[in-house]
């Protein structure tokens, strides 16, 4: 080795040189080294879960957030349609309750314009009997009770016939003018009727005619000239 230039003892001392400084070196900085590496990985590794984690919650949060705008669109949608659908029902109940009314004030009208008809024809009943009378007398050239002579007319307007006794049942009775309080419990008297109504129609001149279900009891002045006229044809 000395032939080589290289001395053996120095040689061998860097060896024990070398050697002290590795195992010191092993000791004293490898071991720390490693710990600051592997705690440097296990931080790295860390960080990476953690930004899984927080890719995974953000796209769930996102997830969640569209579920939601959806489901709050469908709400608000159905929302909608049920407001349309009340706002119809109350525009549907508006007109319903209009109508009502415009009928109830047309039935009040009409009821009113039947009452004072009626009551005209009242007035009316005691002109045409007076009127009778009269005329009769001066046919006559006599003078005629009074009294009997408007029992006569009375019974023209307000009698039920006699094919109308024990008619029962519901009875609608129709007259060319109205029925004292009197006269219409005597109808319903003779037609031993459960439940009467009555109506008036100046149409039929005279008498009356009276409903019970199927049955007809036509005892008017109008159905009578009918008759007559049928006859002279």
């Amino acid at each position: 080795m000395e032939a080589l230039g290289i001395n053996a003892g120095f040689l061998i001392a860097q060896f024990i040189n070398f050697g002290v400084i590795f195992v010191l070196l092993a000791v004293a900085a490898w071991k720390p080294l490693t710990r600051v590496l592997d705690e440097r990985a296990r931080k790295i590794a860390q960080q990476l879960e953690d930004s899984e984690v927080a890719a995974k919650a953000r796209a769930n949060a996102e997830a969640e957030a569209n579920r939601i705008l959806e489901d709050a669109r469908r709400n608000a949608a159905g929302f909608a349609d049920e407001a349309r659908g009340r706002g119809e029902d109350a525009a549907k109940g508006i007109l319903a309750e209009a109508h009502a009314e415009a009928e109830k004030i047309m039935s009040e009208a009409r009821a009113k314009a039947e009452d004072e008809r009626n009551r005209q024809l009242a007035e009316l009943r005691g002109q045409v009997g007076a009127l009778a009378i009269a005329a009769a007398q001066k046919l006559l050239g006599e003078a005629l009770d009074e009294k009997r002579q408007r029992a006569q007319i009375d019974r023209f307007f307000a009698e039920a016939p006699d094919t109308a006794r024990g008619l029962g049942g519901r009875v609608e009775v129709v007259t060319a003018l109205p029925l004292t309080d009197k006269e219409q419990a005597d109808v319903k008297a003779k037609t031993a009727a459960s439940e009467v109504s009555f109506r008036v129609d100046p149409t039929i001149l005279g008498g009356m005619i009276l409903r019970s279900g199927d049955r007809v009891v036509d005892a008017s002045m109008r159905s009578g000239l009918r008759d007559i006229a049928g006859r002279l044809n």
